[in-house]
Parts: structure tokens; C-alpha cells; sequence
């Protein structure tokens, strides 16, 4: 079993699911056992050989330009050299992804698509994490409701539909089970941390300078601001049932989450 992006937030616990399974599991990736990078097609083959499932998340992001083209390359020699299915981690409500879940979708293959929506580990492993630790979570999502999900769910997911029957063709929408605002996630790590957390809006422009500032490129700078703007606009304020109808159970909760990472030290100095 291949797990692309086997390092990153979901990829290393596709991995840990598949394994405490008994799965055989290949990491790839551009640092992991076995050299992957989305931009380096001699790295593709040897990262293929004998899987027969793999699980792909892109790099830099399922909307970018370009990755649509790529990923519909790399499903097409997996496929050839024998993969038969397919699982690609996608975004909720980013229209720029769909081409990209288009192109997973090769002859021959059994695909599953995941579209995950904001991660509960974005607070202490990802983008915000500096915000927790300094008190103020500054991003441009103004009073917007997000209903966000546990990568540890859309990891289940994952190794659900790399394994068993019944989920090919299945595009599963994964979100936590109750909205919360930015302010309100801020409200309840406070209460998790014991330490003052608040939530300061800005808008995705001034949210890209300061990107800009510690140095991004341009043009990344540019996508992620646009990114920023359409996915907190408002279009993903409602839950899905994607976690339920793919594992038979309601997904983790917020709380929980803060909770147990705060126990276990992710956001100690």
C-alpha cells in the first residue's frame, strides 16, 4: 500500500490506520523511506512498484494550477503498473479541486474521493499553531462557521476505502459534527489549554501580506489568499455525513480533540 504525502498530517495516520491493520504500507514523499515528489516523475515508479492501492494528497494544494494534469498522469501509470485503487484527499467546496477529482477517475481504477473540510490539527500541528501558542489566532475567516474535522476521521476513511469493498466511485464529504466559528474554536482551547486564546480577524489580503513577509512566493502568496477568500466565504457553514456513511459512526468532536492534545503537551513551552 502506497501512502503519498505518508509524512504530512493525514498521510502518517492513513499509514498508522493501514498498519495497525496488518497493511504493508510504503511511505512516499519527498523527505520519507521512498523519495516521492509530485514534480519529479523519475520518482514515480519506483514508489509504485508492486502497491496495489495508494493514497494520494498533492502538494502544494488539490486547487493549484497544474495539479489536475499531474495527478490525471500519476493515476494513469499507477494504474498500468498494476495500482487498482485510487483514494485522493480533496478539499470541501474549492471548485479550482474538481478537475483534479476528475482526473483520478482513469480506466481501470477504483477510485474514492475524500473531501475534508478545515482540520482540528491546523490548532497544534499546522498554519495556527504559533497563533495558539501566542494568544491570537490571526486569519482571515472573519465570523465565518467551519465545521471542522479530525484528520484521525478522514485517515479512517482512507484506509476504509484503500481496503475494503463497497467504496469505489464514492466522492465522501468529511466534516467534524457541529460548526464553530474561529472565535469559538479560540473559546474552547482556552479552556483546554488554561491559557487565553482569542481569534483576530483580518482580511485574506492582510492575511497574505504578512505570508509575503516570511517570505512565500508570490504566486503562492497570491493562491492562498484567493484560496482563503472563497473557502471562508460562507460555502461550507453546513455539516456532511461523509465520516458516517463511510465508518458507521459520528465523527470526533472538537472538544475531545483540544482536550487530548492539550494533555499531551501540543501546545506546551
Amino acid at each position: 500500500m502506497l501512502v503519498l504525502g505518508g509524512t504530512g498530517k493525514t498521510g502518517r495516520r492513513v499509514a498508522r490506520a493501514l498498519s495497525r491493520s496488518g497493511v504493508p504500507v510504503r511511505i512516499g514523499s519527498r523527505s520519507g523511506e521512498v523519495r516521492f515528489d509530485w514534480e519529479d516523475r523519475a520518482t514515480w515508479a519506483p514508489a509504485l512498484r508492486g502497491a496495489a492501492a495508494a493514497y494520494l494528497a498533492y502538494y502544494p494544494d488539490i486547487g493549484a494550477p497544474g495539479a489536475a494534469a499531474v495527478i490525471r498522469a500519476f493515476a494513469e501509470e499507477a494504474v498500468a503498473g498494476g495500482v487498482r485503487r485510487l483514494v485522493l484527499l480533496s478539499a470541501r467546496g474549492e471548485d479550482a479541486a474538481l478537475p483534479a477529482e476528475r482526473a483520478v477517475a482513469v480506466p481501470g481504477a477504483e477510485w474514492t474521493v475524500i473531501r475534508a473540510s478545515w482540520f482540528f490539527q491546523n490548532f497544534d500541528e499546522g498554519v495556527l499553531r504559533d497563533g495558539v501558542l501566542g494568544g491570537e489566532i490571526v486569519f482571515p475567516a472573519g465570523d465565518v462557521k467551519e465545521p471542522f474535522v479530525d484528520a484521525e476521521d478522514i485517515a479512517e476513511v482512507a484506509a476504509v476505502a484503500l481496503t475494503r469493498d463497497g467504496h469505489a466511485g464514492r466522492v465522501y464529504e468529511v466534516t467534524g459534527g457541529r460548526l464553530l466559528t474561529f472565535a469559538e474554536a479560540a473559546a474552547e482551547l482556552t479552556a483546554a489549554t488554561g491559557r487565553a486564546v482569542r481569534y483576530v480577524p483580518v482580511s485574506a489580503e492582510e492575511y497574505g501580506a504578512a505570508l509575503a513577509e516570511h517570505g512565500l512566493p508570490g504566486e503562492l502568496v497570491a493562491f492562498l489568499t484567493e484560496l482563503f477568500a472563497t473557502l471562508l466565504d460562507g460555502r461550507n457553514a453546513h455539516l456532511a455525513d461523509g465520516v458516517q456513511q463511510a465508518l458507521g459512526r459520528a465523527p470526533r468532536d472538537f472538544t475531545g480533540f483540544a482536550r487530548a492534545a492539550a494533555a499531551r503537551g501540543a501546545w506546551a513551552v
